[in-house]
């Protein structure tokens, strides 16, 4: 097989951008059509008591005969529109990045197929274990963010009052806004191996660096979890941090391999 040039490799990418591009566009559509019935069954269920996370509160409340109001709580939001133009925006908004999201296993893919003829067969298996991980710890994130992340955030930040004179209105706007951030952010921050594992393989990091300043990684964890989820409670605050460390650790031994097949 004849060596490609460089505007071969760009022809390929350019093929692999346009089928990427084919992928979110007809996955927009379908959400797009979908929309009205996934955004009153999906995107604002966590604003009825009756979402799976609450209820399970309840009944862990019920099991172990807990009072407090973490448990017990009955919760309900309603949100009001102060944009004439922000149904529409947040429709179309929404769509493209729930395709986003969907698509992304697609993406790994294409990347995959791009990058698979410039490796050496030993490489091939380890790339193609990352982006599978990688796509896996995706989707992990991003259901945890979903189902009890940002439903724990909702009922804190919508409850918390400042003032008894001020009442919490939550705008439509705000709510989609937060809600997107918050699930993508689980997403990427579950991509942490993948990235330790590429940032390896340019050098930067090692199995014995990770290791060295593991207690600093426990501080930054830490750090980024208050940040995703602003509820201050330490149950949340565990929910975040614990899998991000244990994340932290799974990419040690991924590192360990890598640097296994270099010697």
């Amino acid at each position: 097989m004849a060596e490609m040039t460089f505007w071969d490799h760009l022809d390929v990418l350019r093929r692999s951008l346009f089928r990427i591009m084919g992928v979110w566009l007809a996955v927009a559509i379908i959400y797009f059509i979908a929309m009205p019935y996934l955004f009153e069954h999906v995107i604002m269920a966590p604003c009825q008591d009756d979402f799976v996370f609450y209820e399970l509160l309840r009944k862990i409340g019920h099991t172990f005969n807990l009072q407090d109001d973490f448990f017990t709580q009955e919760f309900q939001l309603s949100l009001i529109n102060i944009n004439l133009a922000a149904p529409f925006l947040i429709h179309v908004s929404t769509a493209f990045w729930m395709s986003v999201v969907t698509a992304t296993p697609y993406i790994f893919y294409e990347v995959w197929r791009f990058i698979k003829p410039a490796l050496y067969p030993k490489e091939r298996g380890g790339v193609k274990k990352a982006l599978l991980l990688g796509t896996v710890m995706f989707f992990v994130g991003v259901l945890l963010g979903y189902f009890m992340v940002y439903p724990l955030t909702l009922r804190f930040l919508s409850t918390y009052q400042l003032s008894s004179q001020i009442e919490n209105v939550i705008s439509l706007n705000s709510y989609i806004d937060n809600f997107m951030m918050l699930i993508l952010c689980m997403g990427l921050a579950f991509e942490l191996p993948l990235i330790t594992w590429l940032l390896s393989l340019l050098g930067l990091v090692n199995k014995s660096f990770l290791k060295k300043y593991r207690r600093h990684a426990i501080v930054i964890i830490v750090i980024i979890a208050a940040i995703i989820t602003p509820t201050g409670d330490p149950f949340t605050l565990a929910v975040v941090a614990i899998p991000l460390y244990l994340l932290y650790e799974m990419s040690i031994p991924m590192i360990k391999e890598v640097e296994r097949e270099k010697s």
